[in-house]
């Protein structure tokens, strides 16, 4: 294949990618608020309707992994525009959607092109970053992925006052088709396309081991079969560990999971899980709290949530350019602590405690969050080689799905046994409300707290040059004519 030195716009492929993120992350939860009105439209249980949140998750969980495969298979464009066009095709089905399994299947396509979107974007910036401005770049990438979901439920919000949901996915089109005749003019192929060999067992396994794996701990607080549910689980971990263990054993892994050998990495990881957990967690129970225990009506509680998040998606890139200056073993051990402070306060809220308060408290959570996120992937993906960041990627952003799910599972698991134990206890509803609420939320800062120590942790394991004079370097020779 003939190659040449060809020079790149690394800002519009940035400014493409960054984009297209933020819009497939914005899919994930535009219908969160909108899940009552269908569910009377197309005569469904809530057991039912919550397939559409769930459904997106396994999908999406799915093709994360995969995805470092495709990388390795088809152009960086190639890649790109396929996955716009499922997403596209998926929001089309959407509009016109009349039926619950029309809607899930439309679903099922918007998340499996968010499942190819995420890394791909996520990978590529990180390849043309030039070196010193990697934590500021890919803090932008941070953005994208927190405030797309952040915002979804605000847009709806706002958008189902006066229309039906359909104009969301309308809205989603025209976005779409913007941001795929951009990446048709801006973006190159940034991939070492190698062909490795498709193994259909791996896909086989990994289909299986995370779809049963996020399906069982997402209904944990949910009203199914216990039985059923702890069955698919079951299996799904089982198929996770055959998963495992298959790619330990392949010349040419869909996964490589061998990059865990790196504690930089490995630490990284789990940081990232514990940020992922502590926001995607109380953008859930944030709004039950502020309805069941402060009386706010779904418009009132979105509209609460949207300071934290404009100023948290502000905050990211100057978090990235902190990075590049502080190093990882000031920056996340900061960022961590600011978590914990408002999320202790949090705890102990009640009947009586001001939206403002919740607004003021929540916009320093959020504040700590990117302070965390972003950091903690690229101090990650740090230490790997350049040929294994598809992989480092993947396992990235599948295991931010599973912490979403296991963090949504848990601590709203807990606060519906402590509210139960309320109201047993007789106590008028929104007390037992905003009782579930603060029990849930000190048992999430002690997961913060671990956050704090495994970050001091990482500094025995980081190098003492500080991470942008870590070599990155992109060959020029992999940009195809």
């Amino acid at each position: 294949m003939k190659t040449v030195t060809k020079k790149i716009n690394t800002s519009a492929i940035i400014a493409v990618l960054v984009f297209s993120g933020l819009i497939a992350t914005l899919t994930e939860t535009i219908l969160n608020v909108a899940l009552s009105p269908l569910m009377e439209e197309m005569r469904v249980t809530p057991g039912t309707i919550q397939w559409i949140i769930t459904a997106y998750m396994i999908v999406v969980a799915i093709f994360v992994p995969i995805t470092a495969f495709l990388m390795q298979t088809f152009r960086t464009k190639q890649l790109f525009l396929s996955a716009m066009t499922i997403l596209l095709v998926g929001n089309i089905a959407a509009v016109f959607s009349g039926t619950f399994e029309l809607l899930l299947i439309s679903r099922i396509l918007q998340a499996a092109g968010t499942g190819i979107i995420i890394p791909l974007m996520m990978t590529t910036v990180l390849t043309v970053a030039p070196p010193e401005k990697r934590g500021a770049v890919m803090g932008l990438c941070g953005a994208a992925l927190t405030l797309g979901p952040a915002l979804g439920p605000t847009i709806a919000g706002i958008v189902l006052q006066s229309y039906s949901w359909h104009v969301l996915f309308v809205i989603l089109i025209v976005l779409i088709v913007l941001s795929m005749i951009s990446g048709a003019a801006f973006l190159v192929n940034v991939s070492n396309v190698t062909k490795p060999k498709m193994d259909i067992l791996s896909i086989v396994l990994s289909t299986i081991g995370f779809g049963g794996f996020i399906y069982g701990i997402s209904s944990i607080s949910g009203t199914g079969d216990m039985k059923v549910i702890a069955t698919i689980f079951i299996i799904g971990l089982l198929c996770l560990i055959l998963f495992c263990r298959r790619q330990l054993s392949l010349k040419e892994p869909m996964l490589n999971i061998r990059v865990f050998k790196y504690p930089v990495f490995t630490i990284g990881t789990v940081l990232v899980m514990l940020s992922m957990m502590a926001i995607f967690t109380m953008a859930v129970m944030l709004p039950m709290f502020l309805q069941g225990a402060l009386g706010a009506n779904p418009f009132v509680a979105a509209m609460t949530l949207l300071p934290a998040t404009l100023i948290s998606a502000a905050a990211t890139p100057f978090a990235g350019k902190a990075l590049d200056r502080f190093g990882p073993k000031v920056l996340l051990p900061v960022g961590f602590a600011v978590i914990l402070v408002p999320l202790f306060i949090l705890s102990r809220a009640n009947v009586d405690t001001s939206i403002m308060t919740i607004i003021i408290l929540f916009i320093i959570v959020d504040i700590g969050i990117a302070l965390t996120m972003s950091p903690s992937q690229t101090t990650a993906l740090t230490p790997l080689p350049k040929k294994e960041y598809p992989h480092g990627v993947a396992i990235l952003n599948t295991l931010q799905q599973l912490s979403a799910a296991i963090g949504a599972a848990l601590f709203i698991g807990i606060m519906s046994a402590s509210q139960l134990k309320a109201l047993t206890a007789q106590a008028p509803a929104p007390v037992a409300n905003a009782a579930g609420f603060s029990d849930a939320v000190l048992v999430l800062s002690g997961f913060v707290l671990a956050g704090i120590v495994l970050s001091l942790c990482l500094a025995f394991f980081l190098k003492k040059r500080s991470l942008s004079k870590d070599t990155l370097t992109v060959d020029a020779e992999i940009f195809e004519k």
